[in-house]
């Protein structure tokens, strides 16, 4: 469902943009609720794309030392970064809730659309609560198994057999 998602909200920011700029080029006037439309999907493309990345084990990380580390060091980063993470992206949740509510009873609309802000912001904080729920499953993977996964979905890099770590007889 996630690349559903974040495969039609890319789709949806290149139309627009495009659309956009083929208008202004024809017609010499741009759609006045491009930038709104695209502005909703890269929320959602961004938002919803959390728990994807974490699950696939492709989301940004500094990993210089964790690379160089001994297994057992990266298996105890691998339970406790996962971890932290999710717990922060769990109070985030709870704040940009609190705002997304504020945000309905104010009843603010959109300038060219006119619809509620609240539909474009509805889904920041059911992003960061997926993205939670997926490192928490990414340190649960990791706690359970005994390799290392970076996402659920991917195992670490690190313990991939290399070619030149192949035998030949």
């Amino acid at each position: 469902m996630e690349e559903i998602i974040l495969s039609y909200s890319v789709l949806l920011i290149a139309v627009m943009v495009v659309g956009n700029v083929i208008s202004r080029a024809i017609t010499g006037a741009s759609w006045h609720f491009a930038a709104e439309i695209s502005k909703f999907a890269i929320i959602i493309a961004t938002f919803m794309g959390i728990s994807y990345a974490a699950r696939k084990g492709r989301h940004i990380s500094m990993s210089a030392f964790y690379d160089l580390a001994p297994f057992k060091v990266r298996k105890v980063l691998a339970i406790f970064i996962p971890a932290v993470t999710a717990i922060i992206l769990f109070v985030i949740t709870y704040y940009s809730t609190l705002y997304v509510y504020s945000v309905y009873e104010s009843g603010k609309v959109t300038s060219a659309l006119q619809l509620p802000q609240v539909y474009m912001l509805v889904f920041i904080p059911i992003g960061l609560f997926l993205g939670g729920v997926q490192f928490v499953r990414n340190a649960w993977i990791n706690i359970t198994q005994k390799e290392i996964y970076l996402g659920t979905d991917m195992k670490d890099y690190n313990d991939e057999e290399k070619p030149q770590d192949q035998v030949h007889v």
